[in-house]
């Protein structure tokens, strides 16, 4: 006789199915289902924008949107660099005081020594590199920690920035130069803000599409492993870091056109908010997690924060703990989504 008891039959089993997986808690549910890209992000810069625009009435404008394009380059191009490092599991606490000392060193070569701007504009990212490759070296080869690293760079390029002029800033740079930075070609797009987004697009191919850019994955999922597949981990993570000290200070000529002036205390805190930026654009704090195209989502939330902010007449100081909060909840997030994965 057939078997009339259909309510009994158990259910096939899913072979791909991890075994003894059990649901995951609501919190841990949310948190996976959070796009791992530029999803989230995106809406929450979607949001942002739609509160500003109710809140302030010069918010959504198209003059107020080329002001929040010039204003977040330079973070950008920080943040491009902090990509790098922190997709290889590192950290670069110094990029903020690299861009004083080669923004100090630029202003110096231009008027102190007398340098043409087009000798002394290449001679300052050298500067940022070189910063970069020292810190690159102690953790390569010194095997020291990151943060000690970069932390120890930080404070010797803060200080060299005060030692070349003696902590005076130095005003007056030619009309071409600073005209980089303020001139805006077919009415919208500085030379400055064309330069990031081509090195936005360059940066989203090598990650995406080439092998050294995978390679920097493999290396943050698990530097071991990538030493034995082949990879050269130790020179890899020691050009990052040049990388990053190069950008340093490539955004400090950036800086130095806009303000028309370099000054020795430029860059505080801007490694923060790099940071952020990257990490609020979804990448992982472990190592192995992380994208352009986050990353700039993640420096847009930052400068439109910052931008709405100062339109509603915040506080400096507010919207750092503002951004500080922001930094606690993706980093939470990030921390969610990674112990889901594990069950």
């Amino acid at each position: 006789m057939p078997n009339n008891n259909n309510n009994t039959q158990e259910k096939p089993v899913d072979a791909k199915a991890p075994i003894g997986s059990i649901p995951p808690k609501p919190l841990t549910r949310l948190a996976l289902r959070l796009p791992q890209n530029v999803g989230g992000p995106l809406i929450g810069l979607a949001l942002l924008i739609l509160a500003f625009s109710f809140t302030s009435e010069y918010f959504f404008s198209v003059r107020n949107a080329l002001n929040i394009l010039d204003q977040v380059t330079v973070l950008g191009i920080l943040a491009i660099g902090m990509t790098a490092v922190i997709v290889i599991g590192g950290i670069d606490l110094s990029v903020g005081s690299v861009l004083a000392f080669s923004m100090m060193l630029l202003g110096w070569l231009y008027q102190d020594v007398g340098v043409p701007m087009g000798f002394a504009i290449p001679l300052a990212i050298l500067g940022g590199m070189v910063c970069g490759l020292i810190s690159g070296t102690l953790i390569a080869k010194a095997r020291l920690p990151a943060f000690i690293a970069t932390l120890t760079m930080m404070s010797v390029a803060r200080g060299m920035a005060n030692i070349l002029t003696d902590g005076r800033q130095i005003v007056g740079f030619p009309d071409w130069f600073t005209s980089l930075a303020t001139q805006r070609h077919f009415g919208f797009l500085s030379a400055t803000v064309a330069l990031f987004l081509v090195m936005l697009a360059v940066a989203w191919v090598y990650l995406r599409f080439r092998a050294g850019g995978r390679s920097l994955y493999a290396i943050g999922g698990s530097a071991e492993v990538a030493r034995l597949s082949g990879i050269k981990v130790k020179k890899i993570t020691l050009w990052i870091y040049a990388l990053s000290g190069a950008l340093a200070g490539l955004a400090a000529v950036a800086m130095a056109a806009r303000l028309d002036s370099s000054q020795p205390s430029a860059g505080l805190t801007l490694e923060l908010d790099a940071i952020a930026a990257v990490v609020i654009g979804g990448a992982s704090l472990s190592g192995g997690v992380g994208s352009i195209g986050g990353t700039l989502v993640g420096v847009l939330i930052i400068g439109v924060l910052r931008n709405g902010l100062n339109l509603l007449g915040v506080s400096p100081f507010v919207q750092q703990v503002v951004i500080g909060v922001v930094i606690a909840l993706a980093v939470t997030l990030d921390t969610l989504r990674r112990r889901a994965s594990q069950r």
